[in-house]
């Protein structure tokens, strides 16, 4: 049930939406976390997954909404349990690259499986039609945010 009966408008559509990516997140981690794994292990490896093999440090960093050296300590944590691998960039020897090992990668099978069925049983009063409606909404609300990150960068 939502936190206010307000009606969905301009005016807080955003906030509504951020309200909605909290629960969705606090329902995966409540469900990731009865297979035993905690937000700081199952976000990185999706996150990276999703970015695919080689992404930056400081890219996936950017996508978890985490700096500089909290990713650090995240990472070698995931280094030593041989989820991933981390080399240095041939182009810019100061960035490093991740790649997710064998064990990563099915530690994420597992995570994408939890995360199909949430999102199944989420997703099923919707038709096809709302769906791709929705996913052109926020197709474009990405892009005009993009826009704006660019316009008021220094």
């Amino acid at each position: 049930m939502p936190e206010t009966n307000e009606t969905i408008n301009r005016g807080n559509l955003l906030f509504r939406l951020a309200l909605v990516t909290r629960r969705w997140r606090q329902v995966l981690d409540t469900e990731i976390q009865v297979s035993g794994l905690t937000d700081a292990t199952w976000r990185p490896l999706l996150h990276l997954h999703l970015l695919g093999d080689g992404t930056r440090q400081k890219d996936l960093a950017e996508s978890l909404g985490i700096k500089g050296p909290s990713i650090v300590r995240l990472l070698d944590t995931l280094l030593d349990k041989g989820l991933l691998r981390r080399q240095e960039d041939v182009s810019d020897r100061r960035a490093k690259l991740l790649f997710l090992t064998g064990d990563g990668q099915l530690l994420v099978n597992r995570i994408q499986e939890k995360v199909m069925t949430l999102e199944n049983a989420l997703f099923s009063s919707f038709g096809d039609g709302e769906i791709s409606r929705m996913a052109e909404f926020i197709e474009r609300l990405e892009a005009n945010i993009y826009q704006a990150q660019r316009s008021v960068k220094p």
